[in-house]
């Protein structure tokens, strides 16, 4: 379908495409370069062009999905990288560009869906969360980090390993946290216990985590009792609309994504009620950096039903007017990639166990997912943002030394 060339022209100069269509057709597109791939696109069937042109990211990913696109020459990972790195955020490229109605459209149709109603919050968290724990086991390090890790410089030339860049990931946001042993501290979100377990080993402090993820609950509460700490690190199956108590510190890892922008105001002003008078926040959430925007239809459909990720500006208005300070910003641009190419390359050599645990559809599903996740970062328009807030100003240190040396002291005692 010579519509389809078109489109794909547009999006493959970089690198050669060869297209070839059911009816026996064959398009190539772009042109050869050392640093792209040359491969090829096998379409099994006629409809699969009109799926694309429907929907470019949606159709790919279905058909894909569903085995009616074969790959030759690279994987789906060299094919999506492809196409990102030809339409990079900084060269003012997008893969898709749809007119002003479409795009009016689907953001009222986002606004309702991202809204996160508390009826919806569970379920949402259920349809990714408790998928079996066997597999996050076998694509995650052995702390279960399901979040950005923190890696020394954009090519890993330290070639530190994906364990140790988690590990070091949980020291820096423990250092911008300010802890002092016997401090309480609430972690919303907590996944499977990996960060409460480390601030309460590292720094002494007591912790509750939070979840409603009922899969991640039970295996947070089991590491606890392994560790013979759960007396001081407790984890509950609760919304944090629902929490209450004061603490003296709260960390959010990897679930401000699923808050619902609706609910921004909410849930700081709700935080802002934990806190302690001298209590510090620290959130750590993907971001995007062109302002607000719509959850692609791939990722609403099968992967975050509810997710949304915030742009700073709507984290900053969330949290106006709530009497929390932001005390400081910090945007993480390339370690999610190089973390999502490290969980890709697990799930890759860990192929035929994957199957066995549900089915090829389901492993050609979570390899686009983490396909498409990890070049966003590297050439897309999503990064990771930190943000602390306090209530009083005068809770921390007025320069950013004291994160440095805490987080030398932490890195030193957990190699120790």
């Amino acid at each position: 379908m010579k519509l389809l060339d078109r489109v794909l022209g547009r999006l493959v100069r970089k690198g050669q495409l060869s297209i070839l269509y059911a009816d026996g057709r064959r398009a190539t597109l772009g042109q050869p370069d050392p640093d792209f791939p040359t491969m090829a696109m096998r379409f099994a069937d006629r409809r699969v062009p009109m799926d694309i042109i429907r929907d470019p990211r949606l159709g790919l990913a279905e058909a894909w999905i569903d085995g009616r696109i074969v790959l030759e020459g690279g994987s789906i990972m060299d094919l999506v990288s492809m196409v990102r790195a030809n339409n990079a955020w900084e060269d003012g490229r997008a893969i898709s560009d749809k007119g002003p109605f479409a795009r009016s459209f689907k953001s009222f149709r986002q606004r309702v869906w991202r809204a996160n109603h508390r009826s919806r919050s569970k379920a949402n968290v259920a349809h990714h969360y408790d998928l079996s724990g066997a597999l996050y086991a076998l694509f995650l390090d052995r702390d279960r980090q399901y979040s950005c890790a923190y890696w020394p410089d954009a090519d890993n030339e330290a070639g530190i390993g994906l364990d140790q860049a988690q590990e070091d990931k949980k020291a820096h946001i423990a250092a911008k946290l300010h802890l002092k042993p016997g401090m309480k501290v609430l972690d919303i979100g907590c996944g499977w216990g990996g960060m409460a377990l480390y601030l309460h080993r590292m720094c002494g402090v007591d912790v509750t985590g939070i979840t409603l993820s009922e899969e991640q609950l039970k295996v947070a509460r089991q590491r606890a009792q392994d560790a013979g700490v759960a007396d001081h690190v407790r984890f509950e199956l609760i919304d944090y609309r629902d929490m209450q108590g004061q603490f003296d510190r709260i960390v959010s890892v990897g679930m401000f994504e699923h808050v619902g922008t609706a609910h921004y105001r909410a849930f700081y002003t709700k935080c802002r009620d934990l806190l302690t008078r001298d209590g510090v926040m620290l959130i750590h959430t993907i971001g995007r950096v062109d302002g607000p925007g719509i959850t692609d239809a791939f990722t609403q459909k099968y992967i975050f039903p509810g997710g949304y990720i915030p742009a700073l500006s709507e984290m900053i208005q969330g949290s106006e007017g709530t009497r929390l300070m932001v005390t400081d910003v910090e945007v993480l641009r390339i370690h999610y990639g190089l973390t999502i190419r490290e969980w890709y390359k697990r799930t890759e050599a860990h192929k035929a166990e994957i199957i066995a645990l549900y089915d090829e559809r389901f492993y050609r599903l979570w390899t686009f997912y983490l396909a498409g996740a990890a070049t966003v970062f590297e050439h897309g328009g999503m990064v990771n943002y930190q943000v602390q807030y306090v209530r009083d100003r005068r809770t921390l240190p007025i320069t950013r030394d004291y994160m440095a040396e805490a987080e030398a002291d932490l890195r030193r005692a957990s190699v120790g």
